[in-house]
């Protein structure tokens, strides 16, 4: 016998779900709204966000020097003027290898321009100096049309360097008022807020901070790691621009897995172009190694479960966060799956029903109650 179908049941099955559809459109609508508000105060956003990251590295030492009796405000300002120090000293060290050895590093490229062009001469390609003429033709055709935007990228240029300097002050001076009130800011929070939102608001706040703190923290120790081992194996085999290679390293920590891969390439590309290809595969072979080295003994060991995200969940954040919003949302991406896992955890917990097991509770009546009386209104 055929069974048939309840329309009762179909009919709140069907409710169920356009309420559902209903309440999602809503939430998603909801997100968009925050999302286009974030975006219209982004310029006040992004120095607060830089900020936030800076403080994380630079309080342990803040908390030091406080919890020896040093006032909060002189603490704060002589972190911060080591950090704008320590800063300026390493774009320092940077700048000067740079100039040092640019017109080697070009004279480098235009070598292995010349020894690629051979080897597209060759078999299997075959490939001769007219076609190859012709291709450099055309590129030089193109560049030479688009020299009429080359004031517009200039002046974009120029607004965007300013944009960073303004930026970067403001990160600045936010880092230092994070450092100096700081531990002050949940208590005023917690007395702003009514209800229970007084304590959830704090507590997440609280252990946002925790999990932000321990990225970031890990993240630099991972990278400094990376950037040692692997800019030790480019001094050993003499290729150039060391230094940036490492402190390019050492950044691209930060952003897990797409970084990685980036700075290796970087590295491997001026080995290729300076050194040859079997130095460019030896450093091909270190840097595969110290990534392995790092994935699979110091990130478990540093980072162990701050984050708590699985490294399916890191990649597909990133690669969501560069599309979104390129190198911006590359760098956030982490940081902010994690915040996101911290809040959700916390719903979890506020949502649970704790389960018990049969016999476990007071017999009705035992704990000097009447079993049968009503709960209270």
């Amino acid at each position: 016998m055929n069974a048939t179908l309840s329309s009762t049941r179909a009919r709140a099955a069907l409710r169920t779900s356009a309420r559902v559809s209903g309440e999602l459109l809503l939430t998603l609508l909801m997100l968009a709204v925050a999302l286009w508000i974030l975006g219209r105060m982004w310029s006040v956003v992004w120095p607060l966000v830089i900020g936030l990251l800076l403080t994380t590295l630079t309080w342990p030492p803040t908390r030091f020097l406080r919890r020896r009796g040093w006032k909060p405000a002189l603490a704060a300002s002589v972190v911060t003027v080591l950090f704008l120090l320590v800063a300026m000293g390493v774009v320092a060290l940077i700048a000067v290898p740079v100039a040092s050895q640019s017109g080697e590093l070009s004279d480098g490229v235009f070598k292995g321009i010349q020894e690629l062009r051979e080897w597209a001469a060759g078999p299997p390609l075959n490939i001769d100096d007219a076609e190859i003429n012709k291709a450099f033709d055309t590129a030089v055709s193109r560049a030479q049309d688009s020299l009429g935007n080359v004031a517009g990228a200039v002046v974009t240029g120029v607004s965007t360097v300013l944009n960073g300097l303004i930026t970067a002050v403001l990160a600045l001076f936010l880092m230092f008022f994070f450092l100096k009130d700081g531990p002050r800011f949940l208590p005023w929070l917690a007395r702003q807020l009514p209800g229970r939102l007084a304590t959830d608001i704090p507590t997440v706040t609280e252990r946002g901070w925790n999990t932000l703190g321990a990225f970031v923290r890990s993240q630099a120790a991972v990278g400094l790691i990376d950037a040692v081992l692997i800019g030790l194996g480019l001094w050993i085999l003499g290729v150039p621009l060391v230094l940036p290679l490492a402190v390019l390293t050492f950044v691209s920590a930060f952003v897990p897995i797409i970084g990685a891969l980036f700075a290796g390439f970087v590295a491997v590309l001026i080995a290729l172009v300076s050194n040859g290809l079997t130095d460019a595969l030896i450093v091909l072979a270190i840097i595969v190694v110290v990534q392995q080295l790092e994935g699979n003994v110091l990130q478990p060991m540093i980072q162990s479960r701050g984050l708590g995200l699985h490294a399916a969940v890191i990649l597909l954040a990133v690669t969501l966060g560069g599309s979104l919003a390129g190198i911006v949302g590359s760098l956030l991406a982490v940081p902010v799956a994690a915040l996101i896992a911290v809040c959700w955890n916390y719903v979890r917990e506020q949502l649970h029903e704790p389960s018990e097991e049969p016999g476990s509770g007071p017999e009705p009546g035992t704990d000097g109650s009447n079993a049968d009386a009503p709960a209270p209104s």
